[in-house]
């Protein structure tokens, strides 16, 4: 089969690798029908060493269910479903808590930890399986589809942002980022009430996009001359939340200058740093709260699905290039290049 591997930064290639198989009872064996390019795959895009590769690359995807391990129960032959970016049981205590991230399963883990495995390829095992997997109400070829991939992750995390930050109806909240992420907690800030929601972004195609997901405020600037336009806008207090979707240390630097006292900082971008100011000049001194955390998104799929299936949210608008396997490697240049806000696959 066909799959997709990263050999180092910039080096994306789509080649042969032995067929994915069911290989414990738990499995079960994927055809994909739709995936993606995450913003998360840009990290190593631009930094991997090629000493680190190649790596199997993928964490989102759609497909139908090909074969399935003997004590496989809830999902069966022909089955079209969706799998989250992390493995997990749903049903050890860290799970039954909505923590699926944290699943005590042995197997459990996240995508990049199976090196023979990814989405962006034809097929994939997928460990697990009653517990990763969620059934789709739709046929292969729905126009649903692009909506009900970003419940893998992009929606999931947009939403885990807005929920882990407490937002709801008496909440301002700004989000910085207007990637894929930042303008789904865009529109899960809306979904969850809030009053007011300043977008962070400076590409106009985007944050005409969050606009009518729901922001109320587009704000360009970044840095200081950002902190003191989201404050000009909140009569100096700042927002109750801010929602964080890049990872970078300015990123969360521009969070402390405009979160209001009191209020929380939610953080989905996956950190480039270890190392960041909390202490009493920072965090403690203002009685701000640091939130977030890897999204587990599986346990908001049950939640968020519905909204999609009636119309209500079309998350999907996020994806606005289409390729095949063939495409990828482009597919990851356009978005380095902020060509593409996010690319749908096809394989």
């Amino acid at each position: 089969m066909r799959a997709t591997l990263m050999y180092g930064a910039g080096d994306v290639r789509v080649e042969n690798v032995p067929d994915s198989a069911v290989e414990q009872p738990t499995d079960a064996l994927v055809r994909i029908t739709a995936s993606c390019v995450c913003g998360s795959d840009l990290w190593p895009y631009g930094s991997m060493s090629p000493a680190d590769g190649p790596v199997r690359m993928g964490h989102e995807f759609i497909g139908v269910v090909e074969d399935t391990g003997s004590e496989v129960t809830t999902v069966k032959r022909g089955d079209l479903v969706v799998a989250p970016f992390a493995i997990s049981d749903n049903t050890c205590a860290f799970c039954r808590e909505g923590l699926h991230t944290s699943c005590a399963n042995p197997q459990a883990g996240f995508w990049d930890t199976l090196p023979e495995e990814g989405g962006q390829a034809e097929a994939v095992r997928v460990p697990l399986a009653d517990g990763t997997l969620v059934r789709l109400p739709v046929a292969a070829d729905s126009a649903l589809i692009p909506s009900l991939l970003t419940l893998s992750d992009v929606f999931g995390t947009g939403y885990h942002a807005a929920v882990a930050g407490g937002v709801d109806e008496r909440t301002r909240v700004t989000v910085i980022g207007d990637g894929a992420v930042g303008l789904l907690a865009v529109l899960s800030a809306r979904r969850l009430g809030a009053e007011q929601i300043v977008l962070m972004g400076r590409h106009r195609a985007r944050t005409d996009l969050g606009r009518e997901f729901g922001a109320t405020d587009v704000v360009p600037a970044r840095g200081e001359e950002g902190v003191e336009a989201v404050r000009e806008l909140t009569g100096g207090e700042g927002t109750h939340v801010v929602l964080e979707a890049v990872g970078t240390m300015p990123a969360y630097r521009q969070a402390l200058g405009i979160v209001r006292s009191g209020g929380v900082i939610s953080r989905v971008g996956v950190p480039q740093y270890e190392e960041a100011p909390v202490g009493f000049g920072s965090l403690f001194g203002r009685n701000l709260r640091l939130a977030g955390g890897p999204a587990p998104v599986r346990a908001y799929i049950d939640a968020l699905m519905p909204d999609i299936l009636d119309g209500t949210l079309e998350p999907g608008k996020v994806f606005d290039a289409t390729t095949t396997l063939d495409g990828i490697p482009g597919g990851y240049r356009d978005m380095a290049d902020r060509k593409a806000l996010k690319v749908l696959v096809r394989p």
